[in-house]
């Protein structure tokens, strides 16, 4: 690795998403929609609603448009957590594009649109977020082509335009925002206030499907097979002849990686999975197991007690990740050494776990295991095949490889393990505690038939906290359980799980009942935002 560990991304590395520029002598993939990225984390929501669309299209940093690309059909300037008028607001030359491709802005964007050439922007009387309904002013318009009427969208802006530029008109307004979208006369220029990219605009796809396809001329192509296809020429570019290393931990992510790997470069691949003592309970020997009809070469290796004595004493949720970050990469060196001629280190990161990690301001939410805590030398080069898709998409190309299904619906494990799960010092006892727990949970959802209802559950070991109980005759004083379990689409936003009270209150007398340590069980019913699926 040149740079410092993926934390320090340099802002100015073009994200490329799907709209791979790979050239063969036969084919060279052109018609690509650029998203500028401004800083909101919605960014990547409009380019999976653009894939959903099977269409091109690349996210690059608010000031890297590619002037000298032809290959640009349309540009996206999307939202930012600043103000227009914020000294610290990110800008950008619209003489690049404007007047030259279609460009649609969505709230900063198009609020940076309209003051930049000489609108008003103005603070809103107050915070306009949530529902509203779009009246369309403009029944021509082919942005709103097939819209109903009083179609719903979602509003989350605490600036709103109250004049717009000269040769700019009103397309659409709601009852709390006059110029909810508009278009330039002469130019295929156009702004939302609202954000089309998330599901509560309920018709906020075919908005986009009208701005790509009907206003850009781009061609719904894409699919997993072509993904595919391009990633394994890529990889084999990529590597040439060399040896590459994969870190498998048994979950989807990191299954796809190394089966695309090895339909890639075949035996130049080795897979290594780490037990570092934190995993669900016989997890270690039943992925080992899953791999061996693969045709993986894995090597299984037990560092779990390396792991126990750096965590020992450690309870801050950040310190924790970065050890076991660290840790888990040096592992990795040290098993790369015995492998003379590897260059590679492969890894299953996804786009959800770099998003909470860092984003274009440079704002850390949590360090994701596979971009924190990397050594400032690496003695293998980095080769994330997967790092700019999310969940569903990554199962998708699973699928399109033909992997078993087990494996391809098996819900999300942090890389981190158990320890984000347990509040407070690791230690060997808390850790089996909360296997036990786990394993009862999860194994009642597949009993129950929910297992494929939810997209993520898993047990919370409360160490730090005390309860008061009564069994038997005997008082008790022991440690709480939380229950999370959770439903979503790319872990971008979810929301807690209804379960069925009488499966709760099964698996809550079963955890108590067949637990030592455990004698309270709770449910955890928070939603993200504002919280994360995971405790810490």
């Amino acid at each position: 690795m040149e740079d410092k560990g993926m934390e320090n991304l340099e802002v100015s590395v073009i994200i490329r998403i799907f709209a791979r520029t790979f050239e063969t002598k036969e084919t060279k993939m052109q018609e690509k929609i650029i998203i500028l990225d401004f800083g909101s984390q919605t960014t990547q929501l409009i380019a999976r609603r653009l894939r959903e669309l099977d269409t091109f299209c690349e996210i690059l940093p608010y000031n890297k448009f590619p002037a000298d690309d032809p290959d640009v059909i349309g540009v996206i300037l999307a939202g930012s957590p600043y103000s227009v008028y914020d000294p610290e607001a990110f800008k950008v030359d619209l003489k690049q594009f404007l007047g030259r491709i279609p460009v649609l802005g969505i709230c900063y964007g198009a609020q940076f649109i309209s003051h930049t050439l000489g609108g008003r922007v103005e603070p809103a009387d107050s915070r306009e977020y949530g529902r509203a309904k779009l009246n369309v002013a403009d029944r021509d318009c082919p942005l709103f082509r097939g819209f109903e009427a009083d179609s719903q969208v979602w509003m989350s802006h605490g600036d709103t335009i109250t004049a717009l530029p000269e040769g700019f008109h009103r397309i659409a307004s709601t009852e709390n925002v006059r110029f909810a979208a508009y278009k330039a006369d002469e130019m295929e220029v156009y702004g939302v206030q609202f954000h089309p990219e998330v599901s509560h605009s309920l018709q906020g796809t075919l908005l986009l499907k009208n701005f790509v396809v009907d206003i850009c001329g781009g061609h719904q192509d894409w699919s997993p097979q072509n993904f595919v296809e391009t990633t394994i020429a890529e990889l084999r570019e990529q590597i040439g002849r060399d040896r590459v290393i994969l870190g498998l931990s048994g979950g989807v992510d990191s299954s796809v990686a190394a089966v695309l790997l090895n339909r890639a470069i075949g035996d130049q691949l080795t897979c290594i999975f780490v037990d570092h003592g934190l995993l669900r309970k016989d997890e270690f020997h039943n992925v080992l197991r899953d791999y061996e009809g693969l045709g993986l070469n894995v090597i299984g290796v037990d560092a779990s007690e390396r792991f126990f004595r750096d965590l020992d004493g450690v309870t801050e949720p950040e310190r924790k990740r970065k050890i076991i970050g660290r840790d888990f990469v040096e592992v990795f060196d040290a098993e790369a050494r015995k492998i003379t001629d590897a260059r590679w280190l492969a890894q299953g990161t996804i786009y959800p776990d770099r998003i909470e990690s860092l984003n274009i301001t440079g704002k850390v939410i949590k360090s994701h295991h596979n971009v924190g805590g990397l050594p400032e030398e690496m003695h293998l080069q980095l080769c994330e095949p997967l790092k700019w898709l999310f969940k569903d998409e990554v199962r998708r190309v699973g699928r399109q490889l033909g992997m078993p299904e087990h494996l391809i619906g098996r819900h999300p494990f942090p890389g981190p393990g158990l320890a984000v799960r347990i509040l407070g010092a690791i230690t060997r006892e808390k850790v089996c505690i909360l296997q036990e727990a786990d394993d009862i949970f999860v194994q009642g959802l597949r009993q129950w038939g929910l297992y494929d209802q939810v997209w993520q559950a898993g047990a919370i070991l409360l160490s730090e906290v005390r309860s008061v109980g009564v069994m038997g005759d005997e008082r008790t004083y022991e440690n709480p359980v939380a229950l999370r379990a959770v439903t979503s689409t790319d872990a971008m936003t979810a929301d807690w799980a209804r379960l069925p009270y009488d499966f709760l209150a099964h698996v809550s007398n079963e955890i108590i009942n067949r637990v030592r340590g455990v004698n309270r069980v709770c449910y955890d019913i928070s939603s993200k935002p504002p919280a994360t699926i995971e405790w810490e």
